[in-house]
């Protein structure tokens, strides 16, 4: 039974292709936000203009006044402009700010629909890893990668939850979820323009996990009593200083005061500090996620998980985001501990240690409730990156999750890296109804074999990531992926290209026997050995992969292999990607054809660079087989 319906998909299709054009929207929106820029900017200057010339009034009606001229009194006037005038220039400066943040936002949604995003954004690095089966090989992360076109989530922790998603495929389950998730926020282009300009100033060094960690720790600090005592402590202070150095009284009070602070501060001094250090500078980032959060409260929701979302950060009666404000507060106030006048007076009022004690009560009632609110906020970031990539490219489906079978089948399946315009597209149809289980892909150098590889394995990365598929139509089981695309030697481990291919390829087939049928994407399988013991180890191992369930396909330019598809027939088939050399230049159309390739363009390539190389060997429309008797 198929986990997606046929009334689903075209429910999706039909909503994908009524969406606006996402150029022309952005493009008027860019120009609007621009405009908005322009006007708050001139608007802000002429407020500083007229604070300027109130500000020099102020000066003259002053000296007037000192030399006697006129009465002081008239200084009311210029003092009671200047305070509505500063803060008329601090709003203009917080919508300047957001108005900006907007400009950036359809800026890089432009570069993306333009091709020119790559280099641009979060190429994600960190979540590189050589001994994932998959990663490299299909450029899920770096510069120009899948991450990159797709990440738009601004918190670490949101960053994280994309990556896991293109890392490991979902339930068929969570797919529908987050498929319904991604559908309802596609076209609340208002709500992710929103999202993206909150908290645009987010600090490097924000940790939200350190954060919610520190939420569910023991309390450390209890009762009102010593909140009380310390209230106590800070108000004999205060009148006991005031009495000595205003009314010349007996020091004696105030020491003991002090004496009685200080020991009070040594006493919960190692607590105090295990309470408010995650707190401490992360003013920024609790703002932002107070927030976010406190958009994303005021929005309706009617899909499981953005449901979910709202009820989250609502439930216990209080708002997350009136909690986390809250706390923001109690980080504000912390920071100006560290004010070098404040400072000086800090100690006398057991400044850190009072708010120490507001945090703990704070963190006694909220805290267990940080993970939950980080937790869906990275969901929601995650699934906003994905909606803005569903939103740019309309035409592009869900896949349909088939649960019956192992298959890939896909019409018009296109690289989602490669600009529209030079996508050359072709038809996939593997496992399922039909007998092939294995492509046997040959073709001449630079003819489009492994990004043929490449493009199957990315658009089974999204259609399990949830995330739209550049095909026609993709049909697609729940399926594991291992690939030999981008296998290298290394130096410092010692390890030749082949050792590293066949450790890989080792991977791979242990992959096989997992809970997931496999989809296995081998390119120039075993090419660093003879030609004898490549096709003998290249065919058992293929049929090794077919024995525990697993479809695929693999890439050779040596004909010899070529002859596997013929050992493994009917499971197995041969097609190819062919070119021609005309007028010195070699052309590839890039399409996939029926068959073994007949022709090679290795002499010719090499001709073509001015490389002195001899007429042996195949040659351009010079048969293969010829070449093989």
């Amino acid at each position: 039974m198929n986990a997606t319906t046929d009334a689903e998909t075209a429910s999706g299709n039909i909503e994908t292709t009524t969406l606006a054009d996402p150029a022309g929207e952005y493009s008027r929106r860019l120009a609007d936000r621009r405009a908005v820029v322009d006007r708050l900017d001139r608007g802000q200057k002429r407020l500083g203009d007229v604070r300027l010339v109130t500000f020099g009034l102020a000066l003259l009606i002053g000296w007037l006044a000192y030399s006697g001229s006129i009465h002081p009194g008239w200084l009311v006037l210029p003092l009671a402009a200047f305070v509505p005038l500063t803060l008329g220039i601090a709003r203009y400066g917080r919508s300047l700010l957001g108005a900006r943040r907007a400009v950036v936002y359809y800026e890089a949604g432009m570069a993306r629909l333009e091709d020119r995003w790559a280099g641009t954004g979060d190429a994600g690095e960190r979540y590189r890893d050589p001994l994932h089966p998959y990663a490299d090989d299909l450029d899920l992360f770096g510069l120009g990668s899948l991450f990159e076109r797709l990440c738009g989530a601004r918190t670490r922790s949101g960053q994280d939850r994309l990556a896991g998603w293109l890392l490991a495929p979902a339930t068929p389950a969570t797919l529908e979820d987050r498929r319904s998730a991604v559908v309802e926020l596609r076209s609340r282009l208002d709500l992710r323009e929103d999202l993206a300009g909150l908290g645009f100033e987010i600090p490097a060094s924000l940790d939200l996990q350190a954060l919610a960690a520190w939420g569910k720790s023991p309390r450390l600090l209890r009762g009102q009593i010593p909140r009380v005592l310390a209230l106590l402590l800070v108000a004999g202070t205060v009148v006991s200083m005031i009495a000595v150095f205003g009314f010349d009284a007996k020091p004696g009070p105030m020491y003991a005061f002090w004496l009685g602070e200080a020991l009070f501060s040594a006493w919960y001094r190692r607590r105090v500090r295990t309470v408010v250090g995650p707190v401490e500078g992360m003013a920024g980032g609790l703002g932002f996620l107070s927030e976010i959060a406190g958009r994303l409260e005021r929005e309706t929701f009617d899909s499981r998980i953005l449901a979910g979302v709202g009820a989250t950060l609502t439930a216990d009666g209080e708002p997350a985001s009136r909690s986390i404000e809250k706390l923001r507060g109690m980080a504000d106030r912390l920071a100006a501990n560290h004010n070098v006048y404040f400072a000086l007076l800090a100690p006398f009022l057991l400044w850190k240690t009072r708010i120490a004690f507001e945090v703990e009560a704070w963190r006694a009632v909220r805290g267990a409730r940080i993970e939950s609110w980080i937790d869906v906020i990275a969901e929601v970031e995650a699934l906003a990156s994905v909606a803005s990539y569903a939103y740019e490219c309309p035409a592009d489906p869900f896949a349909e999750i088939d649960t019956e079978g192992t298959s890939v089948e896909a019409i018009g399946l296109g690289h989602p890296l490669l600009p529209v315009s030079k996508s050359v597209r072709n038809d996939l149809s593997l496992g399922g109804p039909v007998s092939t289980r294995v492509l046997v892909v040959s073709g001449s150098n630079m003819s489009g074999k492994s990004t043929w590889l490449r493009t199957v394995g990315v658009n089974v990365v999204l259609a399990q990531a949830g995330v739209p598929v550049r095909a026609v139509r993709m049909r697609v089981s729940p399926l594991s992926i291992g690939a030999t695309l981008r296998v290298q030697d290394s130096l410092q481990s010692g390890a030749s290209r082949f050792y590293a291919e066949i450790k890989r390829i080792k991977q791979v087939v242990d992959l096989a026997s997992g809970s997931r049928p496999l989809l296995f994407l081998l390119d120039e399988i075993l090419h660093g050995t003879n030609s004898h013991d490549r096709r003998q180890g290249a065919e058992a191992i293929v049929r090794g992969l077919l024995d525990r369930g697993a479809i695929g396909l693999i890439t050779t330019h040596d004909l010899a292999l070529a002859d596997i598809a013929e050992g493994l027939s009917p499971v197995a088939t041969n097609v190819h990607f062919a070119d021609a050399f005309d007028g010195g230049t070699l052309h590839f159309d890039y399409t996939m054809r029926p068959g073994v390739v007949r022709e090679s363009n290795a002499l010719a390539l090499m001709r073509s660079v001015g490389l002195a190389v001899g007429d042996t060997g195949p040659t351009p429309g010079k048969s293969w087989d010829a070449d093989r008797k």
